[in-house]
């Protein structure tokens, strides 16, 4: 499924909201992956997709620690105080 690279959202989420089947969600993912291997411009997009995808998780993962720092900061300031 398109919708999964694009917007990265998980096979869970994917199967919950449009009331799939998992089989369903994974037979479709697979087509659209073998689809994207042979046709060119198709597979130049997986790979932006992808990239996508794996920049959220690091930008996630950076919001996270930025989170944990703040409180860390926060805690400190009152201890000085």
């Amino acid at each position: 499924m398109r919708i999964d690279l694009e917007e990265g959202r998980t096979k869970k989420i994917l199967t919950e909201e449009y009331g799939l089947g998992k089989s369903t969600n994974s037979i479709w993912q697979k087509q659209r992956r073998e689809e994207c291997k042979t046709k060119p411009r198709l597979k130049e997009q997986l790979g932006m997709y992808e990239e996508n995808k794996r920049l959220r998780r690091k930008l996630a993962e950076k919001e996270k620690e930025n989170g944990f720092l703040k409180k860390a900061a926060a805690f400190f300031v009152k201890e000085i105080e």
